[in-house]
């Protein structure tokens, strides 16, 4: 065989490579799914004691939900285009330290998460989701003018005795359902204009203050069923009940109540009370889209993140796979075309294969370049 001219093949290898683009250099984990580039990936219920290694560094989604992630400070800071990360039911005893600052939707269900520091959330301007429950927080820190994008925060099943305080400004969420809550610092409402669905049902509540939800003007739904009213107590109790019949809120669980929904707009007929199972674990983004003539709500639910059943919350919603719009008009993937690992091999397969091509190609373009 004639000798060949390095410096052409290798410009030629180049000129595949770029044809190629990321296609042939973007290889999926193994013990993941992968879909839209690999940039949105699937690594959980993997066993995983550690972040795999070969992700890459423009991943958009990753879930590592139901793995056995311990310690893993640092180990994201290369993900600087990362919008979703779900890192639920691991052994997680605080967030990562140095998180992207790109996310939009942070989940760490069911860790072993004691507190929240002002570092873990200062710097995460664009975050809209931030999913803490089913861990074993007491305190939450939040600095002020923090979290301005923030509109969902789950902090259901914790240990909180108080409603945190100083949350950020903009939420239209909160859940604080199934927690020890007694009481609700004075003021600690008062800046929260946008919430419209405030979940505090499952708590040790006997009273609370005069008009401690009179600035919440947006309230659409709030739930205070399943806590221990001191309904003998009227001194203390008869503001909260007032509030309760002249709110335009729908109240699910009304204190000292035998009908579960309350509310002035709203009132349920006799003929049409509704049983207290009806609302036990309200959704935590339930909308109100409707109320029927008999003053029911009808509850739509976006997006259920109170309990996970054996999957990851990123992946009931729909994070991965093909993207549609989202609730607030930006794209987000749809699961109904995630890759299955039978379509990721056969991907492989086909990178092989234009690459063996391309060699075949280079060596005889070489030969006869040679020959003539």
């Amino acid at each position: 065989m004639p000798p060949t001219n390095p410096s052409l093949a290798c410009l030629i290898l180049l000129l595949v490579s770029g044809l190629l683009g990321d296609w042939a250099l973007s290889i999926c984990p193994a013990m993941c799914f992968c879909n839209q580039g690999h940039k949105v990936v699937d690594c959980s219920s993997r066993g995983l004691t550690k972040i795999p290694s070969s992700l890459q560094h423009n991943i958009r989604s990753l879930n590592l939900s139901f793995n056995s992630l311990q310690d893993i400070d640092g180990q994201f800071s290369h993900y600087a285009h990362l919008r979703t990360l779900d890192l639920s039911f691991n052994k997680l005893e605080c967030l990562p330290r140095s998180l992207p600052r790109s996310l939009w939707d942070i989940r760490a269900s069911g860790n072993h998460l004691q507190s929240l520091d002002k570092n873990d959330t200062a710097y995460h301007w664009n975050l809209r989701v931030l999913d803490l429950s089913n861990n074993e927080l007491e305190r939450v820190v939040f600095i002020n003018n923090t979290l301005p994008s923030l509109r969902s925060l789950n902090l259901s099943y914790n240990r909180f005795w108080t409603v945190p305080t100083n949350m950020p400004h903009n939420l239209e969420t909160i859940d604080l359902s199934h927690n020890y809550l007694v009481q609700i610092l004075h003021g600690s409402l008062d800046r929260l204009p946008k919430l419209t669905q405030f979940y505090l049902h499952g708590n040790r509540f006997s009273w609370l203050p005069e008009d401690i939800f009179g600035k919440l003007m947006g309230l659409k739904v709030i739930t205070l069923g399943d806590n221990p009213w001191a309904c003998e107590e009227e001194e203390k109790i008869l503001q909260l009940l007032n509030w309760a019949e002249h709110t335009y809120a729908i109240i699910l669980g009304c204190p000292c109540y035998t009908k579960p929904i309350c509310g002035q707009a709203h009132m349920a007929t006799p003929e049409r009370e509704w049983h207290l199972a009806s609302y036990t674990e309200p959704p935590f983004r339930a909308d109100i889209i409707n109320i029927e003539p008999d003053g029911r709500p009808l509850l739509q639910t976006a997006e259920v993140t109170s309990s996970y059943q054996a999957k990851s919350a990123l992946f009931e919603s729909g994070v991965y796979g093909q993207e549609i719009e989202d609730s607030y008009g930006n794209q987000r993937p749809d699961i109904n075309t995630t890759v299955r690992p039978h379509t990721q091999s056969l991907g492989h397969r086909l990178i092989l294969w234009i690459t063996t091509l391309a060699m075949n190609i280079v060596v005889t373009m070489t030969v006869s370049l040679n020959t003539l």
